[in-house]
């Protein structure tokens, strides 16, 4: 299943909507929508992964670079994470590490 990104500004936020699965191969594209929205916005940046079926790590690394351009926890949020993308989150022990939320 291919990766659709898009983006919505909410409240002055910007969120990156990702529907499918995060791997080696589509991990860049979300790389890209993600620094691109750090640059974009002066609010959060918010990461919906509610419909993403699978990540590998090269999909947490790309969330992880994306929490380091963003400053911090504080100003990059994870949306309603799958129960797939949780469960690889909470093995990889970075559940602690980002602020993960149901909605913005």
């Amino acid at each position: 299943m291919a990766l659709e990104l898009s983006q919505v500004e909410q409240d002055g936020h910007c969120i990156v909507m990702a529907k499918g699965e995060i791997d080696l191969y589509s991990s860049p594209q979300l790389r890209e929508a993600i620094l691109k929205a750090c640059k974009a916005t002066k609010g959060k940046v918010g990461v919906n992964l509610s419909e993403v079926a699978y990540m590998d790590s090269s999909g947490v690394a790309t969330l992880v670079e994306g929490l380091q351009a963003s400053g911090g926890a504080d100003s990059f949020l994870l949306l309603a994470p799958s129960p797939s993308v949780l469960k690889v989150l909470q093995l990889s022990r970075l559940d602690s590490v980002f602020s993960i939320v149901e909605t913005l």
